[in-house]
């Protein structure tokens, strides 16, 4: 999907802004056994996000989710596994 096609999907953007919020609800539950287990990650920023979704939600511009999906994620997604590995190796 482009940049161009996910701002005009009104469909796609609620679900990834539900889900978004579903990872930082996530963060929030995860308290300091995030930073422990990837302190590289911007757990603040991260938590904050689902105010932000929850409350300014008509303020959101589609480009901020679309980076947050395209240039962030990947990292957290990254960070998460390797920590749920190193859990498991536990």
């Amino acid at each position: 999907m482009t940049e161009e096609k996910f701002a005009a999907d009104a469909k796609t953007r609620d679900a990834t802004q539900h889900c978004l919020l579903r990872i930082s609800e996530a963060a929030v539950k995860l308290g300091d056994v995030a930073e422990r287990e990837a302190p590289n990650q911007p757990w603040g920023e991260i938590r904050g996000l689902g105010n932000r979704l929850r409350h300014e939600y008509d303020r959101i511009e589609p480009a901020v989710i679309w980076k947050i999906v395209t240039v962030d994620l990947p990292s957290l997604k990254y960070a998460c596994e390797e920590a749920i590995k190193r859990l498991h190796e536990n």
